[in-house]
């Protein structure tokens, strides 16, 4: 009897530890080599033709203006040339995405929390749903985050980066870094089951030491 309630105690516990996790694919701007392409976000539209989001180098201009590079997340540009200069006549829109798949967990329950800058304006969307609206600055960060508007299956976030109009010494970045999130998993059938036997004994217990 005793081992049976251990394991119901474990089946109980395990169903509700299994719950909670990170969002896999929520990746910071940057990870990876300076210099090279950034592997999880793409340009979807640009101002400029053929462009890749490439990784700053964190000792060449804009460095400083820009926040400085971290570990945890690097600026990305447009162009493999960090420093080159954009939209000098009008301003250039640049829009950056990163996609995540939150198949086998419950999307309802999804929620994060980041900050994010850009030169020079910023506004995200997660699927069709606004998070934020023209923050502007390269200096300093500016929060946002999801409680609502994920999808089962793949999500898209979207930043797009307004760059305004300079005739000279004027590229355009983008930083993002995700601070935490967290998603609960879909259970698998067995573990409902698991979950209701081991209710349903521990219920037994208590009853039969009513009786007695």
């Amino acid at each position: 009897m005793k081992h049976t309630i251990i394991a119901a105690a474990l089946a109980i516990a395990s169903f509700s530890s299994a719950q909670a996790a990170s969002i896999n694919g929520l990746h910071n701007t940057g990870e990876g080599i300076s210099g090279t392409a950034d592997a999880y976000y793409t340009l979807t539209s640009s101002s400029v033709s053929n462009t890749v989001p490439t990784i700053t180098n964190g000792s060449q201009w804009p460095i400083n203006p820009w926040l400085a590079n971290t570990d945890a997340s690097k600026w990305i540009t447009p162009t493999g040339t960090q420093g080159e200069s954009l939209d000098p006549w009008s301003n250039g829109t640049y829009t950056y995405t990163l996609q995540f798949d939150l198949t086998g967990y419950n999307a309802a329950s999804a929620v994060f929390n980041a900050r994010i800058a850009a030169d020079n304006a910023v506004s995200v969307k997660l699927n069709t749903t606004s998070l934020l609206s023209n923050a502007v600055g390269f200096t300093n960060w500016s929060d946002f985050s999801a409680h609502s508007g994920f999808v089962a299956g793949v999500n898209t976030l979207e930043f797009t980066v307004t760059n305004y109009a300079l005739n000279g010494g004027n590229p355009s970045g983008l930083r993002v870094e995700f601070l935490n999130s967290n998603v609960a998993a879909v259970p698998e059938p067995e573990t409902y089951a698991m979950l209701l036997g081991g209710l349903a004994l521990v219920g037994a217990i208590a009853r039969r030491r009513k009786q007695q």
